[in-house]
């Protein structure tokens, strides 16, 4: 695998941002002139990072596949609305399964997640609060997973409230009406973006670090995208004005927002600072200083728990559903949010580092003593589509240029690559079973080549941000 690598170094040509792009996946510069406004006013701690991947979805403020470091404040609208939202990569250990086999697991989570989800209450009340404020550890003993599964995610699955009030504060804050929809359901994937998709491991690059993260040439893997859960978009819409919602969440907030945050401000002043905040257009800071930080940072926490919780959860019922209707056991190797705000440290001080759309790329320094990632850092997955192959990595050792990330896709880089003709068939002329959320057949879906995803993760590697450690293929996927 070989690209030219072209790349714009932060402050050369003026451009503020520090930009990873090649010359056949440049970065888009409207979109970068979009970005820029939208930090112009932040008190920025690094120039903002652009990965691979570089797009604009409408449903969002800003474009994805984003990193932005700010001090003494933090910025809802520079990632999604619902935090946490991320992916996750398991194994079985089973040769490649027969498809009347494939159809039955399919099956079992349509049946278990249907598309549209139903209303019936999953959780109480009492537990809704538990996976805000414990997280993954909630999850994990609900359904009998253990601590080597908890190992596997990102931060253990969990982020510490104690300090800005704990569950004490959470049972005050978190309103009713957000509580009992969080009840709903617990655990999904859906349709659209989210996927639920079966590979193969077809190259092993880092046979040393592959055996550590229990991977090798031949594996049958399952990796999924799904949301953070009812809750965290709830969240997400209190605490910003969003572009986009559904009827319902706008009709929950049109009464909810104002009973939340100026009823109750408890004076003129605060209620004025609360409205800049929440209700305005655009990305306005939040400090996070005294006790409206707190509660703002309360609400950022609960949220990323309830997605770690809810992603664990969809684990739980996908590892039964693969030994029902393939005899195999599910071993987690990573689970990741690229939807996230997280405290970290910039040029050697605390900063607010906001990813959108891209995951975190912590290198084995930073993991010290982890049980799971000491030695190889936390992996990441660098998916391209149904179509083509996908990439599991880790960190490099120039990591920190990106402030530790990098994309969570490549979607729209193999789509540009088709449409310029770069990219074409698969040359093996290889097939994925697309399944959908109904009781229809499968589609055989024609794959492509690999040259998209390819120059997506060589901008990565030639920039020394990640290492690739092994190539999936697809074979199945439920979309």
């Amino acid at each position: 695998m070989h690209v030219e690598v072209f790349t714009h170094p932060s402050g050369e040509a003026g451009s503020g941002l520090t930009v990873f792009d090649s010359a056949d996946a440049p970065a888009d510069p409207a979109l970068l002139g979009r970005l820029r406004e939208g930090t112009a006013t932040a008190d920025l701690a690094a120039p903002p990072v652009v990965l691979p991947d570089f797009c604009h979805k409408e449903k969002s403020e800003m474009p994805s596949s984003i990193a932005v470091a700010t001090r003494d404040a933090i910025r809802p609208s520079l990632t999604d609305a619902a935090l946490n939202c991320g992916m996750a990569l398991a194994t079985l250990d089973i040769d490649l399964p027969p498809v009347a086999a494939v159809d039955d697991f399919y099956r079992r989570v349509r049946e278990r997640y249907p598309n549209p989800p139903g209303w019936r209450f999953e959780l109480s009340r009492a537990e809704v609060l538990r996976a805000a404020v414990e997280g993954a550890g909630f999850a994990a003993e609900r359904y009998g997973l253990d601590g080597a599964d908890l190992d596997r995610v990102e931060e253990f699955g969990r982020l510490p409230v104690e300090e800005y009030g704990g569950a004490h504060r959470a049972r005050r804050e978190l309103p009713w009406i957000c509580v009992q929809l969080a009840r709903l359901r617990f655990g999904s994937i859906g349709p659209s973006t989210h996927f639920l998709e079966l590979q193969q491991v077809e190259e092993v690059f880092e046979p040393e670090i592959a055996e550590r993260l229990g991977v090798h040439s031949g594996q049958v893997t399952m990796q999924f995208h799904n949301g953070g859960g009812v809750l965290t978009g709830q969240i997400g819409e209190m605490y910003a004005r969003r572009k986009a919602a559904s009827r319902l969440l706008r009709t929950e907030m049109a009464v909810q927002k104002p009973l939340s945050h100026l009823i109750g401000a408890g004076s003129i002043a605060k209620a004025r600072r609360r409205y800049a905040s929440y209700f305005s257009h655009g990305c306005p800071s939040i400090p996070i200083e005294g006790d409206e930080g707190r509660r703002v940072m309360l609400a950022q926490r609960l949220s990323m728990n309830y997605g770690f919780a809810y992603r664990l959860a969809t684990y739980a019922a996908l590892r039964s559903f693969a030994r029902e209707a393939f005899g195999a056991s599910l071993r987690l190797v990573v689970d990741s949010p690229h939807n996230s705000v997280y405290e970290e440290t910039v040029d050697g001080r605390p900063a607010f580092v906001h990813r959108h759309n891209a995951a975190r790329a912590w290198p084995a320094e930073l993991m010290a003593g982890h049980p799971a990632f000491a030695g190889t850092g936390q992996p990441l997955l660098v998916p391209g589509t149904n179509r083509t192959s996908s990439f599991l990595c880790v960190p490099a050792p120039e990591a920190q240029r990106s402030l530790y990330t990098a994309c969570h896709g490549t979607g729209s880089i193999i789509s540009s690559f088709v449409h310029k003709g770069l990219s074409g068939s698969d040359p093996a002329g290889r097939r994925t079973l697309r399944y959908g959320y109904t009781d229809a057949a499968p589609r055989e879906i024609p794959q492509l080549d690999d040259r998209g995803v390819d120059a997506a993760v060589g901008i990565l590697t030639g920039n020394g941000l990640v290492r690739p450690v092994a190539r999936l293929r697809p074979f199945a996927v439920l979309t």
